[in-house]
């Protein structure tokens, strides 16, 4: 309190000369006793006290009130500290998952097995066709009008499956079908008048004119051969020319037909099938001979084409003379699913594109059906890879990390200067740090101290733990949080 005199406030200076009065402790006044008045006085004081801490609260009141949580924050930490069930609370660097937040976060273990690891160099490739193996175009053999479309796109087709009608119209084929059939005939008369004459024998008919039309049936079945000779150039099949001599009809629709399986293609052991890629043509349109009426494609066997840069050319060279193989992964929208491709390099371009300065190189993917309605010849066609694929492959470099802890990149959570992993321990996971000696989007290398080997660890999933421990260290989270009733 203020007020004071000689450095001693007044209800000191009060307090003091009234304890020290001999005659207040032994004599009475006004009928009390000193103890009367030392409580009369004490009251004083303390209603002074009182009123000053009023009128003075705006000065002590803040100091006050921090010094009250203070306390309650320094009781608090106490009781947290002091675990209520030593199962249910975890240590700092220790998180407990139940059973649905695990396959919340779908976590993945496995067991570390320390290994060698080659440095790889990553580079856009695309999938495409192969030139000359994968399409086959179908053109008109003749000039004509198409009648019949028989299959849709993307439909199977299998070697001798017609594809194509059409009513010819060229001249040349009609004249020349019907010179074939008039020298059909006329074999057929020289035939028939060399059968008379040597029915009536020798003696009368001269053996001279016998052999004269002996002549003349080999000259006539020349002119035959050189005529069928013409039709099979025309685009008229074997079968078709052979069925024109049997019924001695022109022939005035033809069928095209899907060709046979290639036997010089490196696809004998996979299984293909033809599907039509493109039709180029509709009913009734007339079409000259060589036009495209279609397109069929055989993808058993495609190409990955890489884009490398031009220091690559020693490795890739390097690796299609050993024979390595090179890393080949889909680039989709989740990596951890993605299947690895291990590819063999099937050339090198010769030369680097002047725009880009990338090397072409090209890897041999084997292809496989997932999906055929409707039966072998009729259904739709649906195959693993398809042209226009992106991908990424992974080119091998002469640098190797021996005896290494390799990891997936989701295995491992890099925060800052700090890496760590979370070891499985019982039901708990503990977080263990971790020395990175390198890392890219898909791989992480850690130093081989001996902490890690043989253990199992998350190996999808860290990151997530790693959100959760850290929610775990700055308190309790309000159950009703981003929840609306």
């Amino acid at each position: 309190m203020a007020c004071g005199f000689g450095g001693e406030t007044v209800g000191r200076k009060v307090i003091r000369t009234i304890w020290s009065n001999p005659w207040m402790s032994r004599k009475k006044f006004f009928g009390w006793t000193g103890r009367h008045w030392q409580s009369v006085v004490l009251s004083f004081v303390l209603v002074a006290v009182a009123i000053a801490a009023w009128f003075t609260q705006d000065r002590w009141m803040p100091y006050a009130r921090r010094f009250i949580a203070f306390i309650q924050n320094k009781e608090l930490n106490s009781r947290e500290k002091e675990p209520e069930d030593a199962g249910t609370i975890a240590a700092p660097d220790t998180l407990a998952l139940s059973p649905a937040a695990w396959n919340n976060i779908g976590l993945v273990t496995g067991t570390v097995v320390p290994a060698d690891y080659v440095k790889i160099v990553s580079v856009p490739a695309i999938i495409v066709e192969r030139p000359g193996r994968s399409q086959i175009e179908i053109a008109a053999p003749m000039t004509g009008i198409v009648t019949q479309v028989h299959p849709l796109e993307r439909i199977a087709a299998e070697p001798g499956q017609p594809l194509f009608d059409l009513r010819l119209t060229h001249e040349g084929v009609v004249t020349a079908q019907t010179e074939f059939l008039t020298r059909l005939q006329a074999l057929d008369v020289i035939n028939q008048e060399l059968d008379r004459l040597r029915n009536i024998g020798e003696g009368v008919i001269p053996g001279k004119r016998i052999i004269e039309q002996e002549y003349q049936r080999d000259e006539a079945q020349a002119t035959l051969g050189a005529l069928r000779q013409s039709l099979l150039l025309h685009g008229i099949s074997e079968q078709q020319v052979a069925a024109i001599e049997e019924t001695r009809k022109v022939l005035r629709d033809v069928t095209v037909v899907a060709p046979p399986f290639a036997t010089n293609h490196d696809h004998a052991p996979i299984e293909h099938l033809y599907h039509v890629q493109a039709i180029h043509v509709n009913r009734g349109q007339s079409v000259s001979a060589g036009d495209l009426l279609g397109v069929l494609a055989d993808h058993c066997l495609l190409y990955v084409e890489g884009k490398a840069f031009e220091e690559d050319a020693d490795r890739l060279i390097e690796a299609s003379r050993e024979g390595k193989t090179v890393q080949v992964v889909p680039v989709s929208g989740n990596a951890n699913s993605a299947e690895v491709l291990n590819l063999k390099i099937e050339s090198v371009a010769d030369h680097v594109d002047m725009a880009s300065r990338a090397l072409t190189f090209y890897l041999l993917l084997p292809n496989s059906l997932v999906n055929q309605s409707g039966g072998s010849t009729d259904g739709f066609v649906a195959w693993k890879y398809r042209p226009g694929q992106r991908m990424e492959a992974r080119i091998p470099t002469s640098s190797v990390m021996k005896n290494k802890i390799v990891l997936p990149a989701d295995a491992v959570v890099i925060d800052g200067p700090n890496a760590f992993v979370f070891e499985q321990n019982g039901e708990n996971f503990d977080r263990i740090d971790v020395h990175v000696l390198y890392h890219d989007k898909d791989t992480v290398v850690l130093e081989n101290d001996g902490q890690l080997a043989g253990s199992i660890i998350a190996i999808h999933g860290a990151y997530q733990m790693h959100l959760a421990m850290k929610n775990q260290a700055g308190g309790a989270v309000d159950p009703h949080a981003g929840h609306q009733h």
